[in-house]
């Protein structure tokens, strides 16, 4: 991948120079590939560059200024967003490059990846532990439900127990009750008897005193 940087090295314009200057010395200092690319005496370049550049790149008049830079075909930007990238270390991003190993942007990268893979591992660890919960909360709940399943058989079972000792009780109080009725009707019958016994008793002797 070449990264290309379109600049006019004619210009009238000191800032124009400037920012070419700045740009190009950078990416010298960083030891990255480039290619230069003039538009001022290269009506190709310039037309290519008019182009490529995305729509809300471009100024109100439509025609974009250099420098443009591109990794290839693919648009990396202007001097405004390449100062961006230079302030906050993040040139290689910004030009679609891998950062060097020990570089200040490999450095802020690799901290990065440990920081997501630390979150991911939280998150893993969390998820391990709310399992882990819901385990022993339904282990829990499934040992309540048993106790309560077997409070409830005992219970019924007291319950019969009482009832089979509630029907047996009157039995045996119809027992006791009969056992009076049947010495009072045999009291009565022995009474009765005696009674007519007297009767004929009585009539014997009526019967004698006739004779």
């Amino acid at each position: 991948m070449v990264i290309k940087v379109f600049l006019a090295s004619s210009s009238g314009s000191t800032a124009i120079k400037k920012k070419q200057q700045d740009v190009v010395g950078f990416l010298e200092a960083l030891k990255i590939d480039y290619a230069q690319l003039d538009i001022a005496s290269n009506e190709d370049n310039r037309m290519w560059m008019r182009e490529n550049v995305p729509g809300e790149k471009k100024p109100t008049n439509g025609i974009p200024l250099p420098p443009q830079i591109f990794n290839e075909e693919m648009y990396c930007g202007d001097y405004e967003t390449f100062f961006e990238a230079k302030e906050d270390n993040t040139v290689f991003e910004f030009l679609g490059l891998t950062p060097p190993p020990g570089s200040k942007e490999a450095q802020q990268a690799e901290n990065a990846q440990k920081l997501h893979n630390g979150s991911g591992t939280e998150e893993h660890l969390d998820d391990d532990t709310t399992k882990k919960e819901i385990a022993e909360t339904e282990q829990n709940g499934d040992a309540h439900i048993a106790e309560l399943e077997e409070d409830d058989s005992i219970k019924a079972e007291t319950d019969a127990q009482e009832h089979i000792a509630g029907e047996e009780e009157p039995a045996e109080e119809d027992e006791e009750s009969r056992k009076p009725a049947e010495e009072e009707e045999q009291e009565e019958g022995e009474e009765d008897r005696a009674e007519d016994e007297l009767v004929s008793e009585e009539e014997e002797e009526q019967a004698s005193e006739e004779d």
